[in-house]
């Protein structure tokens, strides 16, 4: 059995809509999937809706959080969330919150672009981006590649749009020990995603995953694009050690990044366990 537990699609910043992105899934052979857009559950229906024979659909979400980095600072941390219910209260008004955030956001970075001579247009940028989905850098990069700027998204963060050049502004974002109380509430499941993934820039150490077990962590993403060797036998064996669940995915992006869906998978126990500890929403099959 093949599973992918982490995939984006246009309700985001992926390339795929929630439907291409399961019938895609069916094609590259997945028995199942998930669904996990940033700060949005926008693409869960249509993907639900979409959902060929044989594949079974995983609701879920990424969520952008803030962390102590364990060495007295602070970093980015993304929080995969599963099986929730998207009703809740306190999700429904957290997921506003963020994709009002990351709209400002993206408009002001484009603003600053625009006044370096750039030829992007912050309205014309947004107005590209539906309100119920959620904009981010890579649709600023996009718009870079179809103006003639750069020939792929990576090279636009390369130059342009990564956490240390010109044009980065801070965001505010949830602490994720809030997240995860929120998520648990919701009846989900929570998995911190490509923790050791340093070229991402800071990550956390394993001091910090231990206190994130302790209010509630469920588990680690252990096989990633972006983790090698290193960093994968550590995050296993930390979470050995702390009991956590371990899990594999590609964090699909379409043609945003040259991953394929199912380059890392999750083992089919570790799936079971995430559906049988959650209450929100249950997997449902083609």
């Amino acid at each position: 059995m093949r599973i992918d537990l982490h995939t984006h699609s246009t309700a985001s910043d992926g390339t795929d809509s929630p439907a291409e992105l399961v019938a895609n899934a069916a094609a590259a052979g997945l028995d199942a999937l998930a669904i996990t857009d940033h700060d949005t559950t926008a693409g869960w229906a249509q993907a639900q809706a979409a959902l060929p024979p044989g594949l079974r659909l995983v609701r879920g979400a990424e969520l952008s959080c803030v962390s102590a980095d364990g060495r007295g600072g602070h970093c980015t941390v993304h929080l995969l969330a599963y099986l929730f219910d998207p009703d809740s209260d306190t999700v429904v008004r957290e997921y506003a919150r963020a994709r009002a955030e990351r709209r400002g956001r993206l408009a002001k970075i484009a603003d600053l672009m625009a006044a370096d001579g750039f030829p992007i247009d912050a309205e014309s940028l947004l107005a590209a981006v539906p309100e119920e989905a959620t904009a981010g850098r890579p649709h600023l990069a996009m718009a870079l590649m179809r103006a003639g700027v750069v020939s792929s998204v990576d090279e636009a963060f390369a130059k342009f749009l990564n956490d240390r050049g010109r044009y980065y502004l801070p965001s505010s974002r949830t602490p994720i020990e809030d997240s995860i109380e929120m998520i648990d509430r919701a009846g989900g499941v929570t998995v911190l995603a490509h923790a050791f993934a340093a070229h991402r820039g800071p990550t956390v150490t394993a001091e910090v995953i231990k206190e994130l077990a302790g209010v509630g962590l469920t588990g680690v993403e252990v096989d990633h694009p972006d983790h090698d060797d290193d960093a994968r036998d550590r995050l296993r064996r930390l979470a050995d050690e702390l009991g956590l669940l371990t899990t594999g995915s590609s964090d699909y992006h379409g043609t945003n990044k040259v991953i394929r869906l199912g380059q890392e998978t999750t083992a089919p126990a570790m799936l079971d366990e995430i559906a049988r500890r959650a209450t929100g929403v249950e997997i449902v099959a083609g």
